[in-house]
């Protein structure tokens, strides 16, 4: 354990239990400072029902204020503030993290002495409405620490040419999960491929169908399975009508934790081909990568995103033009023969990320 005793406060824009990608680092981050030694106060918006966050904060090691749900929803807005401004009077660090905590630290710079840290994933810092990105390259200067979540995130601001910034992957905490011998979650396919998130343009499900045509040219009985929150699957459905593929496509939704293990277990090849979307929005590192990672699935993801810090091109899987179809067909191939070297290499690189190893690239950059 760390000897500091640091009061760090955290203020993000999503926690868990409800899913998302930056409520999912802000949670993991929190708990491991704890462990580390610090005391910690995040600072966090009720998203779900009150008894469902309830059950999920019980279990919590960091002390956590929720933000009740309150209508117009500005007013949750001054309450968060109000909050930073109280809890910051004892605090030594005060880490922000997504869109609304950065104005937030930004604004609170003349009313405290805690150190600022700012954590950017990458739809935050990449907005097509130039006043939004003004704003926020006014809130990134006045923060004393910057942590980018991949390479490619921190490309987006290099032109801001800040004095300290650090790249700290996404980590992934390897918890005990087991297959409910209940649980029954056979994915069909040969191969079968998986995508596990929300069914959105930047998620890039879209990709993957429009390449399944020559894929199936290939393999027939290829089956891609969507796992996920399902806001564009009409569009989806739509599309892969219009190619002839509907039969080869499965969208199962949100599905529960042994579910999933069971699906990762089932599935042969996992695959995300993002893609940013007109109004900005970025993948800035793709976790789920290296879930799939931990379970053995080699992975193909697209380049010119976040995802090619989470993909170890050609050991974990492969990196490819994400609209070639060609290149697709080609990664799919060179994965299935040699699928147990991808397999194993896979496993040894979700190690790599386990947040009790990211977890010490934050305490050296907080301490420095």
């Amino acid at each position: 354990m760390s000897v500091s005793k640091k009061h760090i406060v955290l203020l993000t824009s999503e926690f868990p239990p409800l899913p998302g990608g930056i409520g999912n680092h802000a949670y993991n981050l929190a708990e491991h400072l704890v462990i580390e030694g610090y005391k910690v106060t995040v600072i966090a918006d009720q998203r779900g029902n009150g008894f469902e966050d309830f059950e999920f904060d019980k279990g919590l090691k960091c002390n956590l204020k929720r933000v009740a749900k309150t209508s117009p929803r500005f007013l949750m807005y001054l309450k968060r503030i109000r909050l930073c401004f109280k809890l910051l009077k004892s605090a030594d660090v005060f880490i922000c993290s997504g869109k609304f905590p950065l104005w937030v630290g930004a604004f609170l710079e003349p009313f405290h002495s805690a150190e600022r840290i700012a954590i950017i994933h990458g739809t935050e810092v990449n907005f097509s409405d130039l006043r939004l990105r003004k704003s926020i390259n006014w809130s990134l200067k006045r923060f004393d620490k910057v942590v980018a979540v991949s390479n490619y995130t921190k490309s987006l601001v290099a032109y801001l040419d800040l004095k300290n910034i650090r790249v700290i992957p996404n980590g992934y905490t390897i918890k005990p999960l087991s297959l409910d011998k209940k649980t029954i979650f056979e994915l069909v396919g040969e191969p079968s491929l998986l995508t596990v998130g929300n069914v959105t343009k930047r998620k890039g499900q879209a990709n993957v169908i429009r390449h399944l045509p020559k894929l199936k040219a290939l393999y027939p009985g290829v089956h891609y399975h969507c796992i996920g929150l399902e806001t564009e699957r009409q569009q989806c459905e739509d599309l892969a009508t219009s190619l002839g593929v509907l039969n080869h496509i499965s969208f199962w939704g949100h599905v529960s934790e042994s579910e999933l293990v069971a699906v990762y277990k089932s599935a042969q090849i996992f695959t995300m081909l993002s893609q940013t979307t007109a109004s900005g929005d970025v993948e800035g590192f793709g976790i789920a990568l290296i879930e799939a990672n931990h379970f053995g699935l080699p992975t193909i993801g697209a380049k010119d995103c976040g995802i090619e810090d989470a993909i170890s091109h050609g050991k974990s899987g492969l990196l490819i033009d994400g609209t070639n179809s060609e290149e697709f067909v080609d990664a799919v191939n060179s994965i299935l023969n040699d699928r147990i070297k991808y397999s194993e290499n896979a496993k040894r690189w979700a190690k790599v990320h386990d947040w009790k190893t990211i977890i010490k690239r934050y305490v050296k950059y907080i301490e420095e």
